[in-house]
């Protein structure tokens, strides 16, 4: 492991030691997992959620027919800009033709994927949750009657749509996928339920409340099972989504990004806490 490789160099890594479960999708953890695994951490991969078509894709095939009326595109993810890409070429189109329309996007992560297709969003907050989003749109020159298409999952929150509308614009919401319950590898599980694992990270209110699905189908106790791990949060939204689940928060990242969340970490464990 990169750990015992450091160990071996003589140097003493931030995360030497420290075992770290990662519960977001392959796909969306990797660049987590190599930047844990570069400050000495065992990264172990324990995914609850994957990604499923949405039960109808009738909005989001409608708002493609009418895209060149739009005067923004609102992603909210890498996933959505991804998704919404690949069903736009079933209609002959791609995600790099929307270079008339402002695209308002939440993260950075989401802002680089954006920007692999060619374009530069117009907007992206400082702060990365849907609040902050409607704040920096309306600073950027939303106005009433902005017809705005807002590429998301199924279950997302609804306060973005709401406060949009509430400044006046004419919103389509377009599910671009749905998120599932994944059946994660049993070793990782049973080494999480038995409390070997130094911290476990979580990076969205569904991914938390899969966890707590996922443990309890296994015939665990999600709390029990946490009481001596640390749990570290991507921020607000999700620390509210595991407080209501009973769960308690050690540290919760300044910013949505990898690099916030592996700060977290560190600074949790400079005192050698647990």
């Amino acid at each position: 492991m990169v750990a015992a490789a450091g160990s071996e160099r003589g140097v003493d890594l931030p995360l030497s030691g420290r075992s770290i479960v990662v519960t977001r999708s392959a796909t969306q953890s990797s660049a987590l997992s190599v930047l844990l695994e570069e400050l000495g951490a065992e990264v172990l991969g324990l995914p609850v959620i994957a990604l499923d078509d949405p039960e109808d894709w009738s909005p989001a095939d409608a708002a493609i027919e009418r895209l060149a009326g739009y005067d923004w595109i609102v992603l909210t993810s890498a996933n959505g800009a991804e998704r919404l890409d690949a069903r736009m070429r079933l209609h002959g189109l791609r995600l790099c033709d929307l270079r008339d329309a402002r695209i308002a996007v939440v993260g950075s992560a989401t802002a680089a994927r954006v920007r692999a297709f060619g374009l530069e969003p117009a907007v992206i907050p400082e702060r990365f949750r849907a609040e902050g989003l409607v704040a920096a749109m309306n600073e950027a020159g939303l106005k009433a009657g902005d017809r705005v298409l807002l590429a998301r999952a199924a279950e997302a929150r609804e306060v973005l749509p709401d406060e949009l509308r509430a400044l006046g614009a004419v919103v389509d919401v377009a599910p671009v996928y749905r998120l599932v319950t994944a059946v994660p590898p049993v070793e990782v599980l049973g080494r999480v339920a038995a409390g070997g694992v130094d911290a476990i990270v979580f990076a969205s209110g569904g991914t938390a409340r899969r966890f707590v699905e996922v443990m309890r189908a296994a015939g665990f106790d999600e709390v029990k099972a946490l009481a001596r791990t640390a749990v570290v949060s991507i921020g607000p939204v999700t620390t509210e989504a595991l407080s209501a689940l009973g769960i308690r928060v050690d540290s919760e990242a300044a910013s949505s990004t990898s690099k916030s969340i592996a700060m977290a970490l560190k600074i949790h464990f400079a005192g050698g806490s647990r």
